[in-house]
Parts: C-alpha cells; sequence; structure tokens
C-alpha cells in the first residue's frame, strides 16, 4: 500500500520531520531527507507492529489532497511511501474463490501495470479499500 507521508522541510539548522498522517504516532525527523525517510518507514513499521498486536485495525491510506488541506500541514511537502500491509494483517488462509473470466483478465492486467505482487496481493487491497471506505 501506498501511505501519503508529510514532510517539514529541514535546513542546515533544523531537521527534516516526516508524519504519515494515516498511521497514529509514525512520526519522525532526521538530519537529512534521507535519513528522515529511512527513520519514517522503521517507524510506520514499528507502529503498525503494534496496532496489530493489540488487535486493533490496521489503517489505510488516505488521500494526499484531503490531508494537505489540513492547517497542520499547510506549507508541508508530500510524498508517498511504499509499506507491505501483509505482516500485520494475520496468517494467510487459502480460499477458493470464483471469478468472471473477464473480471480475472482485468485483475492480471492491472496487477502488471501496476506492479502489484500477485493477484492475492491485490484482491486483499481491494478488501481492505472497501471495508475501510465502509467502515464509518
Amino acid at each position: 500500500m501506498q501511505y501519503p507521508i508529510a514532510i517539514e522541510w529541514g535546513d542546515e539548522h533544523t531537521a527534516t520531520g516526516i508524519v504519515f498522517p494515516d498511521i497514529p504516532g509514525a512520526i519522525t525527523a532526521g538530519d537529512t531527507v534521507e535519513q528522515a525517510y529511512e527513520m519514517a518507514v522503521e517507524v510506520a513499521h514499528i507502529q503498525l507492529e503494534e496496532l496489530a498486536a493489540a488487535g486493533k485495525a490496521i489503517p489505510m491510506p488516505g488521500n494526499i489532497t484531503e490531508h494537505r488541506q489540513k492547517p497542520d500541514f499547510a506549507g508541508w511537502g508530500w510524498g508517498l511511501v511504499e509499506i507491505d500491509l501483509t505482516p500485520y494483517l494475520g496468517k494467510t488462509e487459502k480460499i477458493n474463490v470464483t471469478l468472471p473470466g473477464r473480471v480475472v483478465k482485468q485483475i492480471d492486467q492491472y496487477v502488471t501495470l501496476h506492479g502489484i505482487k500477485s493477484r492475492s496481493a491485490f484482491l486483499t487491497r481491494a478488501a481492505l479499500h472497501e471495508l475501510e471506505r465502509n467502515a464509518g
């Protein structure tokens, strides 16, 4: 999943800060943007691991456009970070799913075009997106 990150640019006197608006507690900083980025990825995984261990829902990525409108992020830069959620979603289970052939072909084309790991990864993303969208 691609999670938006908000980047508060630093300078020679201040660190560069990075926040994952959708992952509670995923905030960090570094002397360079590269250091901040590396630390941000690590912090995101730590926070997701803690949520999973506590049995809490894993938050899905939000929309950068919506996040940019929040006053707390005025003037910040934005980016996306790919986070593999597989370790936080529980043990995998094999199921048998029946889908129309055209849908399978469209899924396979989408998976190839977007560099998604597998058909299963795509279906997991789609299911999580729909579940999150309808959670409220």
